[in-house]
């Protein structure tokens, strides 16, 4: 295999055997310690071609690594070849379309500076770190997204290469089935090697980031619950839980405490800013506070400075159609016990423009809720595992009640698989057909995986011949 391989590969092969294999193998969430036979650092579509081809004929487990951010360790396997897009991170943009093409391995941070060059963006996401590839195929919930959708609601068209090692355009035009269900339906279908996407005027944002006394949680919660209501889809803002960072806004006396934090974007109009965030600094004590104008790709940087490679992570999510009082006092519950300075509690708004999108228009499709929440939690020591994963499996049994039956893919762990019908709900049966008929002997099985209906790789054959 390895042989092979390196006959028909261009980009870098790297073996157990190579000097760079003890890093190269590594991957965000540092609870993840696996070792494939071999990574496979692509220089190009016809690199990928090559490796799927070899991976179903020695009949391996092949994993995809876009941006590396998959806390659920998805991006990698033992014994198996993983496709590593590490050096494919070109972003070309077209100013006159408001389109840009960017390949697997982009992050964030590199794709909104490109777009930024122009005034443009799209719904990324929230720290500047995570890839375009996993956050799109999984739905995309970002700061933009009460005004421009979710981030696969901005995809155009994306290269894919399926499972009998083909590449295909899918599109709205072209491939129409597959492009449904890589809007949401995760890495299911194939390796999508470049995306196309529509991009917004979104250039300079009033940022608002503005922490409060746990004590206060309460009254912030539920006045963020009825002002978003409300409020234009220009605004668009979070609520979470952590320990107060350290960040020079924020008094030193405060470092380390529980505290509830609300924080976003107003993309209108410039002068109407410190209007738009002003009730937030009235509605409570404020701890802490910055409140100003920032060149949209600083939003990224925010929140994501202490997420460095290599935390013990485990995260969960649902989906709320309301912020329920249950919902906070649960919060508040769990909210008062976060472990860890890297642990981030965010409910994020996915209504306005998200909503204006049919549940059945793309394999997203939870556009009733109105919230999608995340768990995540990071930490340095392994010894605090244990109660770490209990901490959070506890918050999460806490809100089940006041949640939807399933959650966003990209806020889940790798032990969420019993849920993935709930995560899908009426789509699931249609997700199942088309993977049947792109992947039907589930070669793209790591990740949250819909299996196929009938696992014949004659009826595929057929199908795409």
């Amino acid at each position: 295999m390895i042989s092979q391989l390196v006959a028909h590969v261009q980009g870098r092969v790297i073996t157990p055997e190579d000097r760079e294999y003890q890093i190269a193998r590594l991957v965000y969430n540092g609870m993840v310690d696996k070792r494939p036979a071999v990574i496979v650092r692509v220089a190009g579509t016809d690199d990928v071609v090559a490796v799927v081809r070899i991976a179903q004929e020695f009949g391996v487990d092949l994993a995809i690594r876009g941006g590396g951010h998959s806390a659920a360790g998805f991006g990698t396997c033992d014994r198996g070849i993983v496709i590593d897009f590490a050096d494919r991170d070109r972003v070309r943009v077209n100013p006159v379309t408001a389109r840009a093409r960017a390949e697997g391995g982009v992050h964030w941070a590199g794709f909104n500076q490109a777009t930024h060059s122009f005034g443009l963006a799209t719904t990324g996401g929230l720290v500047g770190t995570e890839g375009i590839a996993g956050l799109t195929l999984g739905g995309g919930v970002g700061y933009l997204a009460r005004a421009y959708g979710l981030t696969c609601d901005n995809l155009l068209s994306a290269e894919v290469v399926i499972a009998d090692g083909t590449v295909h355009t899918a599109s709205a035009t072209e491939n129409e089935d597959l492009f449904w269900a890589l809007r949401g339906g995760g890495g299911n279908f194939g390796v999508v090697t470049s995306f196309e996407y529509q991009l917004h005027p979104v250039d300079m944002v009033h940022a608002g980031v503005i922490f409060y006394s746990i004590a206060d949680a309460r009254t912030v919660a539920e006045f963020y619950r009825e002002h978003l209501a409300s409020a234009p889809e220009e605004f668009s803002a979070f609520l979470g839980f952590h320990l107060c960072p350290t960040a020079s806004y924020l008094p030193t006396d405060w470092h380390g405490k529980p505290v509830c934090v609300v924080a976003g974007v107003w993309l209108g109009d410039p002068a109407e800013g410190e209007a738009r965030w002003q009730p937030y600094l009235d509605v409570a004590p404020v701890v802490g506070a910055m409140v100003q104008r920032m060149p949209y790709p600083e939003v990224n940087t925010i929140f994501g400075e202490g997420l460095r490679s290599g935390l013990h992570a485990y995260w969960k999510a649902n989906f709320l159609s309301e912020l329920s009082d249950g919902a906070i006092t649960a919060y508040l519950d769990f909210g008062r016990m976060v472990p860890t300075l890297q642990t981030s509690v965010h409910i994020y708004p996915i209504d306005g423009a998200v909503q204006r999108v049919g549940a059945e228009e793309t394999a997203f499709a939870y556009r009733h809720a109105k919230f999608s929440p995340g768990i995540a939690c990071m930490w340095d020591d392994p010894a605090d595992s244990p109660a770490n994963i209990k901490w959070v499996r506890d918050f999460w049994t806490a809100l089940r009640p006041f949640s939807e039956p399933g959650g966003y893919i990209n806020f889940m762990d790798s032990d969420d698989q019993v849920r993935i019908e709930d995560n899908f709900r009426s789509n699931y049966d249609r997700l199942a057909t088309i993977k049947t008929k792109f992947d039907p002997e589930n070669l793209f099985h790591l990740n949250h995986n819909i299996k196929p209906v009938a696992p014949k790789f004659s009826t595929f054959h057929a199908a795409v011949s």
